[in-house]
């Protein structure tokens, strides 16, 4: 089964956007709209493969600048409300 989530982030944060596709229970592809390139390139490479269940619990509460938040903590959320 292959769905597609969009998914907008809070806007203290830098990405605007994130689409996150997943496939057979995985996590096949992540691109971030807006956000530091190299930061969020890195986080889509990394989050492949994985169960949503298992970058829920990496990313979950990851703060940029005390802002309460960030892009992969964002990311972890778009996944929440996607189970």
């Amino acid at each position: 089964m292959n769905r597609k989530i969009e998914y907008t982030p809070a806007p203290c944060v830098c990405s605007r956007k994130i689409d996150i596709t997943i496939q057979n229970g995985k996590i096949e592809n992540v691109q971030f709209t807006g956000g530091c390139a190299g930061n969020t390139l890195g986080i889509a490479a990394l989050v492949k493969g994985m169960s949503p269940q298992e970058a829920i619990d990496k990313l979950s509460g990851i703060d940029c600048k005390g802002k309460g938040t960030s892009c992969p903590d964002q990311l972890a959320k778009a996944l929440k409300e996607a189970m």
